[in-house]
């Protein structure tokens, strides 16, 4: 499958909204497209995820045109925060990783270009965002470990 759905979280204020990251991989040229009301930061994980995949010593689909969305498009995304679900993502999208492992996890993380995880801000939100109960499916967070301590 070419398509790959990862679930993670944005900060609005004091709360951690939710946000799918989809990424698809289509034949065609070559490119690295990034939709949904992404800052500048966010842009910029284009280039961490693909150096952090390279790096981890994973195969990047150099030759695919990639497409990730981050829904809902008029939520506001900002930080190195989607890093993470965005690289999960285009491993999933290329086979890499089993998708529903995927479905049961929400992730977030800045990714170095060295593939290692950083701090994020708001982990706290995040996690008291899931133990709301509002969540019907109810998934488990992946936290940079300086973060996980944070919502814990």
């Amino acid at each position: 499958m070419s398509l790959a759905r990862v679930h993670t979280r944005a900060l609005t204020g004091l709360s951690a909204k939710p946000v799918t990251v989809e990424v698809d991989l289509a034949n065609g040229l070559p490119t690295f497209t990034l939709v949904g009301l992404a800052d500048t930061e966010v842009k910029e994980a284009r280039e961490r995820v693909r150096a952090a995949i390279v790096n981890s010593g994973m195969a990047f689909p150099n030759n695919k045109r990639i497409t990730v969305s981050l829904a809902p498009a008029d939520l506001p995304k900002d930080s190195g925060r989607f890093d993470l679900p965005i690289a999960l993502g285009v491993l999933a999208a290329a086979g890499f990783i089993d998708h529903a492992q995927l479905a049961r996890y929400e992730f977030a993380g800045e990714l170095s270009l060295s593939g290692e995880l950083r701090a994020i801000r708001g982990a706290l939100a995040m996690g008291l965002a899931m133990q709301s109960g509002t969540d019907p499916d109810q998934r488990m967070l992946v936290l940079p470990p300086t973060s996980a301590e944070e919502a814990a």
